[in-house]
């Protein structure tokens, strides 16, 4: 585990358990050892802050790239700390670049880490949950780990969009964890996946209760926002 992870751990981890005291469901449901996937819906920055500290192991999320390339001081302390939680980095401009994330994601999931991966592809933008891009299930099978869908809830209200930072006394976080969906024996080809991605959203749903919406979630217009 990485140093800097440990260390936020300790600090960051216990402040958003000690100030929010968010309520867990489920966490025996995820494995002691060994790779997964955690698959959540998205509704806040915050989610990553409340999901990194009620699992008790290390967790590997995607990061866009642009935290990797700030200047000044500001943007040197972001790319380090990325570095230093050994974040993927994902270029969503799509392509040959687009698929460094997946050469960076399957190699941790086979060594027995853990990585968060959003299937909308984005923050939901009214609360609802959005069809789910194959990735989660394209990743799962070429790195033959099981995907743990993960229900959030109530962190648009601790952080909404726009808002820099968690705020206190903005209501009840609650995580829940589902049943791991296993992907062995299954084939990689794009009707399956498309099954794959929409019954991890399902699964999802299961947890969250959310209205769901057939089509993408609309991608953010503001670089702080996306």
């Amino acid at each position: 585990m990485p140093l800097l992870y440990s260390i936020g751990k300790v600090t960051v981890g216990n402040v958003m358990k000690l100030g929010w005291r968010p309520h867990v469901e489920g966490l025996e449901n995820i494995p002691a050892t060994g790779g997964a996937i955690l698959a959540g819906n998205h509704l806040s920055v915050a989610d990553e802050l409340f999901l990194g500290s009620t699992v008790p192991r290390h967790i590997a999320f995607w990061a866009k790239s642009e935290y990797f390339r700030g200047g000044g001081l500001r943007g040197n302390a972001t790319k380090w700390l990325m570095e230093g939680l050994g974040a993927i980095k994902v270029e969503r401009a799509g392509g040959r670049a687009a698929l460094t994330a997946f050469d960076g994601a399957i190699p941790v999931l086979k060594a027995g880490d853990l990585v968060a991966i959003y299937p909308e592809g984005t923050r939901s933008p009214d609360g609802r949950l959005y069809r789910g891009r194959t990735g989660v299930a394209r990743l799962a099978v070429a790195a033959g780990v099981p995907i743990i869908p993960v229900g959030m809830a109530g962190t648009d209200k601790v952080q909404p969009i726009g808002q820099p930072y968690p705020k206190l006394g903005k209501g009840k976080v609650v995580v829940k964890f589902g049943k791991p969906i296993p992907v062995a024996g299954r084939p990689n080809d794009r009707t399956a996946l498309r099954a794959l991605t929409d019954e991890v959203i399902a699964e999802i749903q299961k947890l969250t209760g959310q209205e769901y919406v057939p089509r993408y979630a609309p991608p953010r217009a503001a670089p702080e926002e996306a």
